[in-house]
Parts: structure tokens; C-alpha cells; sequence
């Protein structure tokens, strides 16, 4: 079988070097959507609600931007078409967000600003697998870490840059948000469009021809697990069953968090689950062949290695995401005693937090450089325990710590579990993914980030609220308990899943 040749560095480098211009986009999310959602008027309560678009748009775009990145061939590419169209749209929306006059109104373009920075970044996983031969997939993703964390670091400073380097006012009016947001976002839309635009035209990929020739000799019949694979049409109801039912719950859950304003969600959620179940019955019946529903019936024959992975993927990102919601409502209330958002005191902490989060991307992309390492020393499942362990430990350590010049310190652990979480999952996981579906299945796998997020919305804010008093610094701790049971899963991923 033809083998990949192996790259050299700076053609690695150029392939992954749009990953810092996605990063400046989730990095200035990350940081700064509580803030305006606080600023435009928002609960803390309410805050992990208001976030659902986030994980909810990657549950339904990233799937299918998979699914189609592997039929599409012209002449920018197999997966850079997406990487610049979804570039494009998300700078605009990078421009648009923070000037949203209301919640409604920011809730929404967190919905398209997400959706748009995942068409983007989706490709990029497939992207390395498909141009790496296996023994540089973890250098491949580990130098996706590296720009991950990069990009992160300058994009989460850049309110508290732009106030302390280039007086920009960091303070406005009731219902308003602060200059040095808004000229963060403008220039986190530009660097956004001009790194991904670098890895479009500065990249080359292999034409389907090229990549059946990788292909040639393997064993189609087995998805990686050592089973054969049954007849597609034997998942086809079952599929649809757990589908509505995983919809239904989750909307139902939701529904029970803010009264009627959630209904609307709860409604549309039941409705893509009808829509899905619809498209199921018309491509059984003949008249359409359709791709949303053949992502169903992958998601239903993944390797054992990816439902492995999928365990600890959920608990590792159950825990990022209750950092992003509640870092800034935490430290600005635990560390700085400040809970009004027009207030200096408030301001002061919400910009620290972005220091704090461009810490822990700079350590990450330290990290980042030493995995690889590590991995070869002690294999990717007990460097991912070890890391996670540490990152874990980092976040619970945010309740006792109450100077906030001191968070970071916990950030490096933070950091160590951020460069691990994006790189050594999907180095154990590639290897037992064929070529010729390599973005779909990246795109399901993208699943089990975008669903514990879906639920950490629908529970943490009821949590919070029910059992802490409504204190927003044991989110933090929450967190930090998951990704430590995060780490121990990993035990559970197969010995031979190494690379």
C-alpha cells in the first residue's frame, strides 16, 4: 500500500497556522460572552442557558461539515473551502457581537458567530489526519496546540491590553459594552480571516484519487473495532429512536430552567428532532439521499476506541465549559467583591480574567511542545490522566486561592489540561479512523464535546443555584472534579489505540 510522506516542519506549521486565528475567535468568546451577557443584563443563574448556542451549534455543524468536507473536491481543496468560507462569515460576526444592543440580540449572534467559527475549525482534525502519515499525527496535533494556545493568549489579554496600553476606556454606561471589548473583537476578526487565509493558500491537499491510493488494502468491511460492520439499513430505527429521545430529554431539561423563554428552545430542539426522524422516513422511501441521516447511522458504527474516548471527551469538556461560563462571574464576585457591572471593581476583574485565560492558552502552548515528549515516555492515555489530573486539581485550587494576582499559578495546570485535551484524544483516535471518512467521523466525535456542554447548560445554573447559593466559584470547583474523573477514564481506552 502507498504510504504518506512525512512533511517537514514548516509545512506543518503552515497547515496548522490557521488554528490561531480560530483560537482568537473562541478565545474572545470564551473570555468575554459572560461579560456582555452580564453587561446587557443577564443572571448569573441564567448565564449557562444563554451559552447553550455554543455547544448546541457545534452538535449540528460540525457533523455535517464533516460529512461534506469528504465529498467536496475543487480546485481550493477538500477541506480548505470550508476553512475560508467559515473564516469570512465569522469575522463579521466578530464584528457584530459586541455591539448588540440586547441579551436577545448577543444570544443570537453567539449562535452564529459559533456556528461559523466551527465550520472552520471541523476540518482542521481531518485536515492532519489526512496530510499526516500516522507517526506525525501527534505532532501534527500538538502543533495545532501550540497555535490553539498562542492565538488564546493575545485574544483573552486583549481588553485589558487595549485599557492598560493604549487607554482605551474599559468602563460605559448601564447596558452598554466597554470600548476595550469591542476594539478586541474588530481585531480578533481581522487576525481571524488572515491566519485562516495563510493555511488556505500556503497548503496544498490530496486529490480522492491520491487518498484511495493511502487507502488501497484496507479492510472496509471493519470499523476499526475488529467487527464487521452490519447492513446500514439495520441501524435505521434505532437511530431514529435514540435521536428524538436524546433531543427530547435535553429540551425537556432545558425547558425546566427559564420558564417560557426556554419553552422557544425546548420547541425547536423537539422540532430538529422530527426534522432528522422526516429525513430518515424520505430516504428509506427512496426520494432523497441524505447525508444528515447517514451521519446517524456512522455515529452508530464508531470504532470502540472512539466510544473510549467519547467517555473521557465528556467529562474533560463538562469541565471546560463550566470554566468558560463561570470564570468571569467567579473571579470578578469571590476575588474582587464586585458583582455591579458598571462598576470599576467589576471591569477590573473581568479583564483580569482575560489575562488569566491568555495564561493559561501560553502555558498550553508551552505544554504543547513537551507532550509529544511526554507521550512517547509514558504513552497518550497516562499522559492524559497525568495532565488532566493536574488541570483538574488547578480549578478546585481557585476557591482557596483569594488574591487574584495569584490565579496564575493554578492556570499552568490549567493550561497543561488544555494543550492535552486538544491534542492527545484525537492522536489515539486517528490512527483507528479510515482516511476516506476521517472528517465525519471527526465531526461526530465532536459530539461529545458539544453534548456535556449542552447539559452542563441545562444543570450547572440549577445546581448553582439549589445546593451553593448561587455562588458562581463552585462551578470552578465542579469543573476541576470532573476533568480529574476525566482523567482516570482514560484508562479505559485501549492499550492498542496507541500510536
Amino acid at each position: 500500500m502507498k504510504q504518506k510522506p512525512q512533511l517537514g516542519f514548516w509545512q506543518i506549521w503552515n497547515m496548522c497556522f490557521g488554528f490561531l486565528g480560530i483560537q482568537f475567535g473562541f478565545a474572545l468568546q470564551n473570555a468575554n460572552v459572560s461579560r456582555i451577557f452580564q453587561t446587557l443584563g443577564a443572571e448569573i443563574e441564567n448565564l449557562p442557558i444563554l451559552w447553550v448556542a455554543a455547544p448546541l451549534t457545534g452538535l449540528i455543524v460540525q457533523p455535517i461539515i464533516g460529512y461534506m468536507s469528504d465529498r467536496t473536491w475543487n480546485r481550493l481543496g477538500r477541506r480548505r473551502p470550508y476553512f475560508l468560507f467559515g473564516a469570512i462569515v465569522a469575522s463579521l460576526a466578530l464584528f457584530a457581537m459586541p455591539n448588540s444592543p440586547y441579551l436577545w440580540v448577543a444570544a443570537g449572534m453567539l449562535w452564529i458567530m459559533d456556528a461559523s467559527i466551527n465550520v472552520s475549525m471541523e476540518p482542521f482534525r481531518a485536515f492532519v489526519g489526512d496530510n499526516l502519515p500516522k507517526q506525525q499525527r501527534t505532532q501534527g496535533f500538538a502543533m495545532q496546540s501550540f497555535f490553539i494556545g498562542s492565538g488564546a493568549i493575545v485574544a483573552s489579554a486583549l481588553p485589558w491590553m487595549m485599557t492598560n496600553w493604549f487607554d482605551v476606556s474599559n468602563t460605559a454606561a448601564v447596558g452598554q459594552i466597554p470600548d476595550s471589548v469591542k476594539w478586541s473583537f474588530y481585531l480578533g476578526g481581522i487576525v481571524f480571516l488572515l491566519a485562516v487565509s495563510w493555511t488556505v493558500f500556503s497548503s496544498k491537499e490530496y486529490s480522492p484519487e491520491e487518498i484511495a491510493e493511502f487507502e488501497e488494502g484496507e479492510d472496509t468491511t471493519d470499523d476499526g473495532s475488529g467487527q464487521a460492520l452490519r447492513p446500514v439499513s439495520s441501524y435505521r430505527k434505532g437511530a431514529v429512536i435514540w435521536m428524538i429521545a436524546g433531543v427530547g430529554f435535553t429540551a425537556w431539561i432545558v425547558a425546566s430552567q427559564l420558564d417560557q423563554q426556554l419553552y422557544i428552545l425546548a420547541v425547536g430542539l423537539v422540532a430538529f428532532g422530527f426534522l432528522q426522524w422526516l429525513a430518515g422516513a424520505l430516504q428509506s422511501s427512496g426520494r432523497v439521499d441524505n447525508g444528515v441521516y447517514r451521519i446517524v447511522e456512522d455515529l452508530f458504527r464508531m470504532p470502540r476506541v472512539m466510544k473510549q474516548l467519547a467517555v473521557v471527551q465528556f467529562f474533560s469538556w463538562f469541565a471546560l465549559f463550566a470554566m468558560w461560563i463561570y470564570g468571569t462571574a467567579a473571579v470578578t464576585a469571590h476575588h474582587f467583591g464586585a458583582t455591579d457591572t458598571t462598576g470599576a471593581a467589576y471591569n477590573e476583574g473581568a479583564n483580569w480574567v482575560g489575562v488569566l485565560f491568555a495564561s493559561y492558552n501560553g502555558f498550553a502552548a508551552l505544554a504543547a511542545i513537551a507532550i509529544p515528549l511526554l507521550a512517547r515516555l509514558l504513552g497518550c492515555r497516562w499522559s492524559h490522566l497525568v495532565n488532566l489530573t493536574i488541570g483538574g486539581v488547578s480549578l478546585i485550587s481557585f476557591y482557596f486561592v483569594r488574591d487574584p494576582s495569584w490565579l496564575i499559578v493554578p492556570m499552568v495546570g490549567v493550561g497543561i489540561a488544555w494543550a492535552s485535551i486538544v491534542s492527545l484524544p484525537y492522536a489515539l483516535l486517528s490512527d483507528v479512523l479510515p482516511t476516506a471518512k476521517m472528517g465525519i467521523y471527526m465531526g461526530i466525535f465532536n459530539f461529545f464535546i458539544v453534548i456535556p456542554q449542552l447539559i452542563a447548560a441545562a444543570v450547572l445554573g440549577l445546581l448553582l443555584r439549589e445546593f451553593f447559593g448561587g455562588q458562581a466559584i463552585y462551578g470552578l470547583v465542579i469543573g476541576g472534579s470532573l476533568m480529574i474523573v476525566a482523567g482516570m477514564t482514560t484508562l479505559l481506552v485501549d492499550k492498542d489505540a496507541e500510536p
